[in-house]
């Protein structure tokens, strides 16, 4: 496993990360979700992120209880706030962040998170609010940075404006071959202020491990045909995009890679990104997709699969 640099921070985190979102604590039973963190563990990822609306706190409460037999400072921890956890809570207020940062702290039986995110942006909230109170939060010691996930580039660029506050260090965008919107704006913004990224859906649900056929129904236990956990998948699972996905296998195969690192290695191609997150039910898919790290690809493969994915996705 390599490690990168997270944004401006003294963090370095590892260039694959486990992720929890419609998975532990919700969609994974307990066992198996412990043996895939252990097996994270086993090849070197450091960096596990999950958030406190994933199953209304049960992601966190699980990784609290599963972390506790750890060193603490062998893992970068991150969590987030914005979407609802009851009918009056939710957003990114002063209150908010006040209350839900110290209940995210107690279900992750921990003093402190490395990196508290804003889940979205809160268009209900003044940014100088929001900004006055995360930076409240790393003066406070309950927080070491701060970060973000899918903000308009005009309200990350007013927050880098600002004086006097804690400046974020990472962004969490969607990214992958199959998903690339943020190459427009929003990396060549963070990459000029020392902002990285750590993206989610790399392998685009699933549909970039090449699980999903053009021309078969989807396996049963996939996320796919989960009423849970498919529902964003809809735009994924078209005919155009299945098909350029599979015409992806040569190239995979000539760089002696799996499809899933394959597209793993892609998104790492990005300077601007620290690392990729990935989900996982078993922790074979998490020892295959770590062996994406620091694979060496000649450019002209991944230049070609851009070009044939580019009218499909």
């Amino acid at each position: 496993m390599q490690y990168r640099k997270l944004g401006s921070s003294d963090l370095h985190v590892s260039e694959i990360s486990l992720g929890s979102w419609l998975t532990y604590g919700v969609g994974v039973e307990a066992q198996s979700a412990r043996a895939c963190l252990d097996a994270a563990f086993d090849v070197g990822i450091n960096f596990i992120d999950t958030a406190n609306v994933y199953g209304r706190g049960a992601a966190e409460t699980f990784l609290g209880e599963a972390l506790s037999t750890r060193s603490r400072d062998s893992y970068v921890l991150a969590t987030k706030l914005f979407f609802p956890m009851s009918d009056t809570d939710r957003g990114l207020s002063r209150a908010q962040i006040e209350k839900q940062l110290d209940a995210s702290l107690r279900r992750l039986r921990t003093d402190v998170i490395d990196l508290y995110q804003c889940h979205r942006y809160d268009d209900a909230t003044p940014l100088d609010e929001t900004m006055e109170a995360l930076t409240a939060a790393v003066r406070s010691g309950k927080v070491r940075t701060i970060g973000f996930s899918e903000w308009p580039v005009d309200k990350i660029e007013a927050a880098l404006a600002m004086s006097g506050v804690e400046k974020f260090v990472s962004s969490q965008p969607q990214y992958s071959l199959l998903w690339r919107e943020p190459e427009e704006r929003v990396i060549p913004v963070c990459a000029a202020n020392g902002i990285s990224q750590i993206v989610w859906s790399p392998l685009a649900q699933g549909v970039l491990t090449g699980k999903y056929s053009a021309n078969a129904p989807p396996p049963q236990g996939t996320r796919a045909t989960s009423e849970e956990m498919g529902g964003f998948m809809d735009r994924l699972m078209q005919r155009p995009v299945l098909e350029a996905v599979d015409r992806l296998r040569p190239l995979a195969a000539e760089a002696g890679l799996s499809l899933a690192q394959f597209a793993l290695a892609w998104v790492l191609r990005e300077p601007n990104v620290a690392s990729a997150i990935i989900g996982a039910s078993r922790p074979s898919q998490v020892e295959e997709n770590a062996a994406a790290s620091g694979a060496s690809v000649d450019p002209a493969l991944f230049a070609e699969a851009e070009r044939i994915v580019s009218s499909a996705a």
